[in-house]
């Protein structure tokens, strides 16, 4: 088990952890994985905030999706319930969403409202929009999160983890969230539990 690294104020400690992420998306061994994980880090973010209404459509929730259920554990009922969504649902509830930004938690509950869609999907789209206020929720990560307690997939422990997250991070000096739950992700090699 890697040296935990929530408890380190190294920030050379967590540079580290955080270049080695790709490295560590690699090592998953998921066929997919690091294509998806690119367009995630890469081409979503910058899709959303060309628009002038900030949203994702229903095939960028897909593979958003997708790239989640890559990154840790495959659950096929939920992604056939987000291909599910009316498109046009999908564009109108996540321009209201996004629109709520910068709310901790707003954003987070008008995109759980379409089918198949929680708080960790919904935090992945609001951490695509906004990586300076909102962490992609991640068990693993959550789990090195000693304060938290048990991880539990609710509004409520979404807030506690993004603000614990946005501590950090503002701590570290010129983080975003986004970048420190990458790294705590890397530190304890992933855990990709999928073949796609």
């Amino acid at each position: 088990m890697p040296e935990a690294l929530w408890s380190s104020t190294s920030a050379a400690r967590w540079r580290s952890a955080l270049d080695s992420y790709e490295r560590v998306v690699e090592a998953q061994k998921v066929a997919a994985l690091p294509e998806l994980d690119h367009w995630y880090r890469e081409t979503l973010p910058k899709n959303i905030t060309a628009r002038r209404a900030r949203h994702v459509t229903l095939d960028e929730l897909t593979k958003l999706t997708q790239w989640k259920m890559a990154r840790g554990v495959w659950r096929a009922r939920n992604l056939a319930l987000v291909k599910g969504n009316e498109p046009t649902l999908v564009v109108t509830t996540s321009k209201t969403a996004l629109a709520l930004i910068p709310h901790p938690t707003a954003p987070i509950s008008e995109l759980a409202e379409l089918a198949g869609v929680g708080p960790a999907t919904a935090s992945a789209v609001a951490a695509a929009t906004a990586p300076e206020v909102y962490p992609f929720f991640d068990e693993l990560v959550a789990a090195q999160i000693p304060s938290l307690g048990p991880v539990a997939f609710t509004l409520g422990y979404y807030a506690k983890y993004a603000e614990a997250l946005r501590e950090r991070a503002a701590s570290l000096g010129g983080w975003t969230p986004v970048m420190a739950e990458r790294a705590l992700w890397a530190n304890v090699g992933g855990k990709a539990k999928a073949v796609v």
